[in-house]
């Protein structure tokens, strides 16, 4: 009897040894819902970081929600739906032109180019750029980054975007694709790893990138409210932590390594087509090698803005833009 005592008596000191210490590791795990604008192999660090169990290091658990579109993103970003939101910096500017109360802070870059490619609708073994002159552009969103540097290019390369061809943009974000597969357009603006599937079904054909003609821009960003940002000092941090931790996975491995590692993600696409949108990415610089967005690329981001009659008004780096965050993670 004795012995059943202390047999009943040792366990249920284990159980009131175990619980308080399951509490406090349940309490030290803190969620992050992510919106992020669209999926795409784009977005590899990311996925990366979840997949490598960055974000697990770090104490943190992911929600990852995709919210099509950047209007769709930054409405769940200030709603509360979200707590981060992966989308274009210039949602940012648009929020603080509206005079918000709780502006919009852009924390950590994960991209630095543009990550859309011009497709053909028929096979161009030498093109050139004045190709489009007098043809259909099915182009994206206005008021978008995609749309906004796509006119960018097109300017550099001396063609008016709504006078030198036929500019269509009142096409919703997810139904463009869908739009230039049933006949519409010569000439389409996509994201990976739509245009390679076109490409290698036959529906279209890659003819130039817009992320190299552009330049080095905060194409998408991890931010959030700048209350979120004060009352979840610390999170915000080790978020900022996990992504640098898988920008350098990123850079030290190989597109084969990396799209075996992001292709839950991708379900329906060929493993060994994911492997060669990474190549096109990681090869033109694509993908931020640390989560500093620095100021000469938020200049970029504006004039590009301008030149496409956008930018509402001009916003210094040092207002919309943390740094420190980033900068800390990395020492």
């Amino acid at each position: 009897m004795k012995k059943s005592f202390k047999i009943f008596f040792s366990m249920v000191l284990v159980v009131i040894l175990i619980i308080p210490i399951a509490a406090c590791s349940k309490e030290e795990v803190q969620k992050v819902r992510i919106g992020e604008v669209t999926r795409s192999i784009f977005y590899a660090p990311e996925y990366v970081a979840i997949e490598k169990g960055f974000f697990e290091e770090e104490g943190l658990d992911i929600e990852l929600t995709t919210t099509s579109g950047g209007d769709k993103t930054m409405t769940a970003l200030l709603s509360n739906s979200i707590d981060v939101a992966l989308v274009g910096s210039e949602t940012s500017i648009y929020v603080y032109a509206q005079e918000a109360n709780d502006p919009v802070i852009n924390f950590a870059q994960l991209t630095q180019t543009d990550g859309t490619f011009l497709v053909s609708r028929e096979k161009i073994d030498d093109f050139s750029w004045d190709m489009l002159k007098e043809s259909t552009f099915l182009g994206q969103r206005k008021g978008g980054m995609p749309q906004m540097v796509g006119e960018y290019v097109l300017k550099q390369h001396d063609i008016d975007p709504h006078n030198d061809l036929n500019l269509i943009q009142n096409i919703d974000f997810a139904n463009i694709s869908s739009a230039f597969a049933s006949g519409t357009g010569d000439f389409v603006q996509l994201f990976e790893p739509t245009a390679s599937v076109f490409e290698q079904e036959g529906r279209g054909h890659i003819v130039a990138s817009f992320g190299t003609e552009s330049g080095m821009v905060p194409y998408t960003t991890f931010m959030s409210k700048e209350s979120y940002m004060t009352e979840n000092k610390e999170t915000v941090e080790k978020f900022a932590r996990a992504i640098y931790k898988a920008q350098k996975w990123v850079a030290e491995n190989s597109a084969k390594d990396i799209a075996e590692a992001i292709s839950p993600y991708f379900e329906d696409t060929d493993l060994s087509l994911i492997e060669t949108v990474v190549d096109r990415y990681k090869s033109q610089g694509s993908y931020a090698t640390n989560p500093v967005l620095d100021e000469e690329e938020w200049e970029n981001l504006q004039n590009i803005m301008d030149e496409a009659g956008e930018l509402p008004k001009r916003v210094d780096h040092s207002v919309l833009v943390n740094t420190e965050i980033a900068e800390e993670v990395m020492k």
